[in-house]
């Protein structure tokens, strides 16, 4: 186990915490685990990046650990009701989508490199910013953040929406080019 190993391996014991804070309503303990596990994200990849430390572990563990305290916080407002329910099936069903592609293409035998497309990149730091806009106001004691005279929130889940989408379309396309060198598709 390398350090930026360690560190993601951190990220992922994080998750039931920041779960059980938001789930308990305690949404600035919430907000600061989630910003600790923000900042160990970029802080693993930095090290690995400066100490030629990347590791195939590191390379499946960094996603998991991602996918992981998304999905879960995002479960976890939307049972509190602070994030619609439509948008966390959309987010958990591409994220289950993309898990249940990767697994089939390994059952194919199909070497795959660890590489996100841009659009879920961007799909990402979208989510990262609504989960970040919607713990914030209570993490920091803040009230909600504004736009343009318009509230961030309600936007940033429609862009996060778009994003999503878009993002699923990617990988269901990448997912058929794919699977027609196996012949599974026309």
């Amino acid at each position: 186990m390398s350090i930026p190993n360690i560190i993601t391996f951190g990220r992922i014991l994080v998750v039931p915490v920041a779960v059980y804070f938001i789930l308990a309503g305690e949404l600035g303990v919430a907000f600061w685990l989630f910003v600790g596990a923000g900042v160990s994200d970029a802080v693993d990849g930095a090290v690995a990046r400066m100490f030629r430390a990347r590791t195939v572990l590191g390379a499946y563990l960094d996603p998991i650990a991602d996918k992981a305290l998304l999905v879960s916080v995002y479960v976890s407002l939307g049972h509190i009701g602070v994030l619609p329910l439509w948008l966390v099936i959309l987010v958990v069903f591409r994220d289950l989508m993309i898990v249940g592609g990767v697994m089939l293409l390994y059952t194919l035998k199909e070497s795959l490199a660890m590489q996100p497309l841009y659009v879920s990149k961007i799909n990402t730091a979208v989510q990262l910013a609504l989960a970040a806009a919607v713990l914030a106001p209570a993490g920091l004691g803040l009230p909600d953040f504004h736009l343009f005279g318009q509230e961030l929130v309600p936007l940033l889940i429609w862009v996060c929406a778009a994003t999503t989408v878009l993002s699923g379309l990617a990988y269901v396309y990448r997912g058929g080019l794919l699977f027609s060198r196996h012949g599974g598709v026309p």
